[in-house]
């Protein structure tokens, strides 16, 4: 009875060790955009501001050519048109891309204005477009490294004076909208995240990203005296790390070889407890 006792008691406890472990790499999810991480601002197409916008970050553009309005806008870092560091972000963006809309959907929000919601940590899709009309709350639950990513299958659109806002720990940095068409910021919006376009990102008069980034894969960025920073306030966290592939099959292999060792110790001290029987 005792050996029976014990043998569930070690079955609940490997139980427990796999659970922990699928919850750990679970919670780790990020796109990471690697070099992209630098700029604030980056196009596919072109750039063209107008008005005193502010950058805080680099500013890039590749493959195309364009780039217009830089002064009167100014940048506080590098600016990088169809160089190699611009070509490299590119090329992390596309990747950053592919590996947000590749992750498994949480919430569908379809069909429901973002304004006046309050969500977690997590993944959200859209099957079509996204409209923000009010204010977005974002609620990291007291983790630095709490990751939102927004899947949108057609366009990102704020209206005016919208507002995402960041509580409770969180950053902008770990804020991810992939947007499938163009994304749009109304006047005066107040926004937050990485947004992630496959076509063109248009900031309006007056619309900010206090910590994130306007990054466009194919299209142009549109400014109109604006601030963007990727290092402004709620930027002061950490971003999320990404278990690479690597690490991914290194933490399986390890357990399963964990397992595997603990069930031939359990096997041996059974063999020796009948022969001392």
């Amino acid at each position: 009875m005792r050996e029976v006792v014990g043998l569930k008691v070690r079955s609940i406890y490997l139980i427990i060790i796999f659970m922990w472990a699928a919850s750990v790499y679970a919670t780790t999810v990020n796109a990471g955009l690697g070099s992209a991480n630098l700029f604030a601002v980056l196009g596919g197409s072109s750039v063209s501001n107008t008005g005193p916008s502010s950058i805080n970050g680099n500013l890039g553009l590749w493959s195309g050519t364009s780039m217009t309005g830089f002064p009167p806008g100014t940048v506080s870092g590098s600016i990088d048109t169809g160089n190699v560091l611009a070509m490299q972000a590119q090329m992390d963006l596309t990747n950053a891309y592919n590996t947000a809309a590749a992750q498994p959907c949480g919430g569908v929000l379809t069909g429901q204005n973002l304004g006046g919601q309050t969500l977690t940590a997590g993944v959200y899709c859209f099957a079509s477009s996204a409209q923000l009309n009010g204010n977005l709350i974002l609620n990291a639950q007291g983790n630095a490294n709490a990751v939102f990513i927004f899947e949108i299958g057609g366009a990102l659109t704020t209206l005016s004076s919208s507002q995402v806002t960041i509580i409770n720990g969180g950053t902008g940095n770990n804020v991810f909208w992939q947007v499938g068409g163009s994304a749009t910021l109304g006047t005066s919006s107040q926004f937050a995240g990485n947004i992630l376009a496959l076509s063109n990102i248009t900031l309006n008069a007056g619309a900010d990203i206090s910590c994130g980034r306007a990054l466009a894969l194919n299209g142009s960025v549109n400014l109109n005296t604006n601030e963007i920073s990727n290092d402004g306030p709620g930027c002061g966290a950490g971003i999320a790390a990404v278990p690479e592939p690597g690490t991914a099959a290194l933490l399986s292999i390890g357990l399963l070889l964990g397992a595997a060792g603990y069930i031939h110790l359990d096997r041996a001290k059974s063999r020796r407890w009948f022969k001392c029987s």
